[in-house]
């Protein structure tokens, strides 16, 4: 009889990061599916335009101030949003702690921007086609900023507790990580649409 041959798999975690982690994957898929939808609303905004007669519809492009400021906040925020990756993969629980609280500073922020943004393209969301278009836009980016603050929030919180202790945790910091580069990625185009394309 032949003896059978065992696999000593001891020495190996219950966990993994990166693309070794089905999370990883799951939140690609995730940027992925949501990236078409913004593509799909950024079609659907150039569309609208080169139908139009006259572009924006029945008012002025919109003011630049708080796209601007919002613009250059969230181009900010991927500083500490690499450094906060990098002491994830490190699993350095101090400065992943802190970098988490900088991390909900620069998800609550936006948001405040976000409520003069919305006045500032002069228009209801109701008025006309322009209206809606610009107004959708907004409303996709700010649904994923605030996705993203409540995953950063609990993360937070996990980390300060008994549950941060789980090496997995630090995986999980990485993919939100990942998440919040995506985040800031579709404002750009985002941006140039709305502001600057008007404009030429």
């Amino acid at each position: 009889m032949k003896e059978a041959v065992v696999l000593d798999v001891s020495d190996l975690t219950g966990h993994c990061d990166g693309s070794a982690s089905p999370a990883w994957w799951g939140t690609l898929a995730f940027m992925l599916i949501e990236g078409t939808g913004f593509a799909l609303a950024i079609v659907l905004y150039l569309y609208l335009m080169s139908i139009a007669a006259i572009w924006p519809i029945g008012v002025g492009p919109p003011d630049l101030g708080a796209g601007t400021v919002m613009t250059v906040l969230l181009v900010t925020s991927l500083v500490p949003n690499l450094l906060v990756s990098r002491w994830a993969a490190q699993q350095d629980m101090r400065k992943v702690r802190l970098g988490l609280i900088v991390m909900s500073f620069f998800g609550i922020v936006p948001l405040v921007v976000r409520i003069f943004e919305f006045p500032a393209m002069h228009i209801p969301w109701d008025q006309n086609a322009y209206g809606s278009v610009v107004w959708l836009l907004l409303g996709l980016h700010t649904t994923h900023i605030l996705t993203d603050l409540v995953e950063t929030l609990v993360l937070t919180c996990l980390m300060f507790t008994r549950h941060g202790d789980n090496p997995r945790r630090f995986g999980d910091v990485g993919d939100n990580a990942m998440y919040w580069n995506f985040v800031v990625a579709t404002w750009i185009p985002i941006y140039v649409c709305i502001y600057w394309v008007p404009r030429l």
